[in-house]
């Protein structure tokens, strides 16, 4: 029996083993931190210039709080506050932009906001202020969810309250420009959860005829013009922005109410993969195909979408196109590993291996609180 055992041991240790797909979710977080962020604990787009955006900075901070990695969410906090929000977050929306400007200095690019980088940013403050028992989050997160409200928030007459994609430049006379994937349906929920006082449930309510708005043909475009008494016009392909969309939605708890009017506004992604093996990166208003091949970000991002429809083999042949593009020597995944593809592969596989999840009110949960 012992000689069995050893020559099965024997065996098991030669057969080749399948390619990481970073099972240890937080080992995938250290490879993003070592290779996008610096000492200061700013996430670097290395792509476009070493800029730094709001967005960059709120997603380290809820993927921080996933990794209960308390002293790189205060870095990051403590980056964003002074650099993008002129010291006070309480009082200043980020700016969403910052790098180096043409004269070789280094500060914000540009200070209009983005409202889904601060929509994140003040929803992983409140849910870090209940996970790490620290009122000061609670506190920061809920001014600065304060401040959404009164400098991007909005009533259309006829629709109702939503969330412009930033501060200025989105309300022109009597047409809207809209994002869908700036309004995760989840974050709102929960940040009307914590704050019931405000517009966010009324916002929330909306989501769904938003994104049914955005989608004519079933792929989400990423911007869309609304007008009281004409309705949506989508004003551009789905590309970058729009698989958001798909992710957001998968990630929502099943008994979440408007979950399966969102799921149904969105065929037209599985439809493509039943015919193809790689999504679209960009796709017209009308639903054809502009750019047939997507980078390894979107497939990460469409796993909690394909399982979320029950589409069980097209979700298996996009975790294999994950499988197959990570890099066992930076742990990151693409060559080369871009920004971009590492947020989407970190929303989509912590969503997937359980590392959090949200509940229908939009609480968040984590793996390592047991919950």
């Amino acid at each position: 029996m012992m000689k069995r055992n050893l020559l099965l041991s024997l065996f098991l240790m030669a057969v080749p083993k399948p390619p990481c797909i970073a099972q240890d979710w937080t080992a995938l977080w250290k490879s993003y931190a070592a290779g996008f962020m610096d000492n200061q604990v700013r996430v670097i787009d290395h792509d476009s210039g070493d800029r730094t955006t709001s967005e960059g900075q709120a997603y380290a901070m809820f993927f921080a709080l996933v990794a209960n990695d308390r002293s790189r969410f205060d870095g990051l906090l403590h980056w964003t506050e002074i650099n993008l929000a002129s010291g006070d977050l309480t009082s200043h929306l980020p700016g969403w932009s910052w790098g180096k400007n043409p004269s070789n200095k280094w500060g914000v690019l540009d200070n209009n906001s983005a409202s889904d980088a601060d929509l994140w940013m003040a929803y992983a403050l409140l849910e870090a202020g209940k996970m790490w028992n620290e009122p000061h989050y609670t506190w920061l997160g809920t001014a600065l969810a304060k401040q959404i409200a009164a400098e991007e928030v909005t009533q259309i007459p006829g629709f109702g309250s939503v969330l412009l994609p930033g501060a200025k430049g989105f309300h022109n006379g009597d047409s809207y420009r809209l994002n869908a994937s700036y309004l995760p349906l989840q974050i709102l929920l929960g940040v009307a959860h914590e704050l019931p006082d405000g517009a966010w449930q009324q916002i929330a309510n909306k989501i769904p005829a938003v994104v049914s708005g955005s989608a004519p043909q079933g792929f989400v475009s990423d911007w869309t013009e609304f007008k009281p008494g004409k309705g949506f016009t989508p004003s551009a392909p789905g590309s970058y922005d729009a698989i958001r969309v798909y992710l957001w939605a998968g990630l929502l708890d099943p008994a979440t109410p408007q979950r399966e009017a969102i799921l149904s506004a969105l065929p037209g992604m599985a439809r493509h993969l039943h015919n193809n093996a790689v999504p679209p990166a960009k796709v017209k208003p009308d639903g054809n195909v502009e750019d047939p091949k997507s980078p390894v970000g979107f497939s990460a991002a469409l796993l909690p979408y394909l399982s979320a429809l029950g589409e069980k083999n097209l979700e298996d042949e996009q975790m294999s196109r994950v499988k197959s593009e990570f890099n066992s020597k930076t742990g990151l995944y693409g060559n080369p590993a871009r920004y971009y593809d590492q947020n989407l592969v970190l929303f989509g596989l912590g969503g997937t291996l359980r590392q959090f999840w949200f509940d229908s009110q939009g609480n968040l949960k984590l793996a390592w609180k047991g919950n």
